[in-house]
């Protein structure tokens, strides 16, 4: 096991990809945080995780709220130890909304939860990290980082900030025994888009179809484990070819 009696954060966790992330790496024998406004839903993938053999724990956390940020910390450390690895993956979309048609309360809110939380989470975990001398971030970003027309303004400027940030944390902290890595899907399939992808064409990704969040779980494993234990501040694109072309 890849990730044996490891401790694992992963936000947005209840569905989706967070949800694959926090099944693979409890599959790889880490104890999973499953961290999600949803509790009932994050409840229901720690209880899928225990049915499986595996470890894991139901935290109730918004991200854009410090108190349940420390509190989703403080109840790790509590149960687990220590915190070895954070997938920040929580995040939302702006359906391609153009600068124009973006409030400032839109904004926010997009920055607030893809970008601030990551700095937020970040910065909580990384003094018990470098006092162990260990630890691994995972940033779940977007070939909207790397991109255009992937996402509106404030979807595409917050995933090119986490992008910058995920380089910044592994200059200054790669000496202290910090591997932050990020990952940029295209787009993938999801119980909560797969209906809507039906109509959307494949015929701009080279393998001419959708990525599905498993894939996506698997990146985030290797990412997670000494396997890349020579990759710091890379941005590993996860989109059939997309940027490619």
């Amino acid at each position: 096991m890849r990730l044996q009696e490891k401790v694992a954060i992963i936000t947005g966790a209840a569905s989706g990809m967070g949800k694959s992330e926090a099944m693979r790496f409890a599959k790889e024998g880490a104890k999973v945080v499953v961290a999600d406004l949803n509790i009932d839903g994050a409840e229901a993938v720690v209880q899928e995780i225990k049915d499986n053999g595996g470890q894991g724990l139901a935290v109730k956390v918004n991200v854009t709220d410090n108190a349940d940020l420390e509190n989703m910390v403080k109840t790790t450390i509590d149960t687990f130890g220590q915190i070895d690895i954070v997938v920040n993956n929580a995040g939302i979309f702006d359906k391609y909304t153009n600068s124009l048609e973006t409030t400032e309360e839109q904004w926010d809110l997009i920055f607030n939860i893809n970008l601030k939380a990551v700095y937020k989470i970040t910065n909580l975990v990384l003094p018990g990290m470098i006092e162990r001398g260990n630890g691994t971030i995972v940033n779940i970003a977007s070939i909207a980082g790397l991109v255009a027309q992937m996402g509106g303004a404030a979807y595409t400027a917050s995933k090119h900030g986490v992008i910058g940030y995920t380089k910044h944390i592994a200059a200054v902290y790669a000496s202290k025994g910090i591997k932050i890595n990020a990952i940029a899907p295209g787009t993938i399939k999801t119980p909560l888009t797969e209906e809507m992808l039906k109509t959307r064409p494949t015929n701009k990704i080279p393998l001419d179809r959708f990525g599905n969040d498993y894939e996506v779980a698997e990146l985030a494993v290797f990412l997670a484990s000494d396997e890349s234990k020579f990759m710091n501040g890379a941005v590993v694109p996860i989109d059939g070819g997309y940027t490619i072309v």
